[in-house]
């Protein structure tokens, strides 16, 4: 039987790869329906090809998603939209009882506690999409949650793993968008330049799984054919591997919590030249270890984090501030007090407004303009 794929943020990175399973999958799946943030043309063309109902966000709105969501019939929602701006699908999706295929960091960042309640009460699935926390879903479910001690987040390293400090003070938004390893768009490039994306993925695992900061740890893994680890409580290690291909983790995510096989082609261990493996210069990248204060602190702290983070990465992307003062923005917009927890989506919207406004002021203190 077909498994119905509403696609939200058809036109990106997470969008575009889960369309090409359903072409390359077409007798397992049927896409029901396509949001986009504003590319309309595509859209149209979209539901031409797949006999969908469609939705353009800068046309329709945020009614218009809701809609779209009610009326697909959809069996799971893949959620690719970029930033703070995919939280409210993600609640939506949830609300309508609809199994969540989760890519969208902000949505566990900003409010997990309130996607969590919504997902118990409508009895609705999430399945994380990001490489990382596919992985470690899918370790866990195998070994056994009460067995690991330990969970690994692997990192690339991004374009500057090996930059010295002054190097990366004359990083150009061109240099930061050149990623060794990962095809993805502007905003997580430089996030992975700056580590601030591994950042956000310690908090989103430490959510996820419902683990403290402390048994969550980060490894410098430029191949990226690792994409988590899990050490268990004898100390054994165990990985999961696969190419550097979203399409893996997107479609483990849809045939949960089946294993069925694919069009991919499949990772030949006895073709790899080697894997090396070194710890993150927290120094250098203090985003990582300003995320993993946040984790521990929880209440709004990963809020601020990731407001202030957009704001910065933003105005970088303009070439209104350098690439070192995107850590300096964020670290002192959290220099601020962010204890409260918000319960609803309405207080997340709240604490997110006021930590943007005050990166924001920081960002025109320092010269730039937003």
């Amino acid at each position: 039987m077909k498994k119905n794929i509403l696609v939200l943020g058809c036109t990106g990175s997470i969008g575009s790869q889960t369309l090409d399973i359903a072409r390359n999958m077409s007798s397992d799946f049927a896409v029901c329906g396509v949001a986009a943030g504003k590319n309309a043309a595509a859209v149209s063309q979209l539901c031409a090809e797949f006999g969908c109902e469609g939705t353009v966000f800068e046309r329709d709105g945020i009614d218009g998603i809701r809609r779209l969501i009610q009326n697909s019939g959809a069996d799971i929602a893949v959620n690719g939209i970029a930033g703070a701006a995919g939280l409210e699908p993600s609640a939506i999706v949830l609300e309508c009882g609809i199994d969540l295929a989760l890519a969208n960091k902000e949505t566990v960042v900003m409010a997990w506690p309130v996607i969590q309640q919504l997902s118990k009460k409508s009895g609705a699935r999430i399945v994380p999409v990001d490489s990382e926390h596919s992985a470690l879903f899918s370790l866990l479910e195998k070994i056994g949650a009460e067995q690991a001690r330990e969970l690994i987040l692997t990192a690339s390293g991004g374009p500057f793993r090996e930059f010295s400090d002054s190097q990366l003070a004359a990083v150009t938004v061109q240099d930061a968008l050149k990623h060794p390893t990962w095809a993805m768009g502007p905003k997580i490039t430089v996030d992975s330049a700056t580590l601030a994306n591994k950042g956000l993925e310690v908090i989103e695992a430490c959510r996820l799984f419902s683990v403290p900061a402390e048994r969550v740890n980060v490894v410098i893994h430029p191949q990226s054919l690792i994409h988590s680890l899990v050490r268990t409580a004898d100390g054994m290690m165990y990985a999961q591997i696969s190419r550097p291909d979203m399409r893996h983790p997107i479609l483990n995510a849809l045939t949960w919590p089946e294993c069925r096989e694919s069009f991919l082609e499949p990772f030949d261990l006895a073709s790899c030249s080697g894997m090396t493996f070194f710890p993150p210069r927290f120094s250098s990248f203090p985003l990582l270890r300003s995320a993993f204060s946040c984790a521990e602190k929880d209440g709004s702290y990963p809020i601020a984090f990731n407001a202030a983070n957009e704001i910065a990465v933003h105005a970088f992307l303009k070439e209104q501030c350098g690439f070192l003062d995107i850590a300096d923005i964020v670290l002192q917009t959290l220099e601020h007090d962010w204890s409260d927890v918000p319960r609803i989506l309405a207080e997340v919207h709240e604490a997110d407004l006021a930590a943007r406004t005050e990166a924001e002021k920081l960002l025109h203190r320092a010269g730039g303009r937003t």
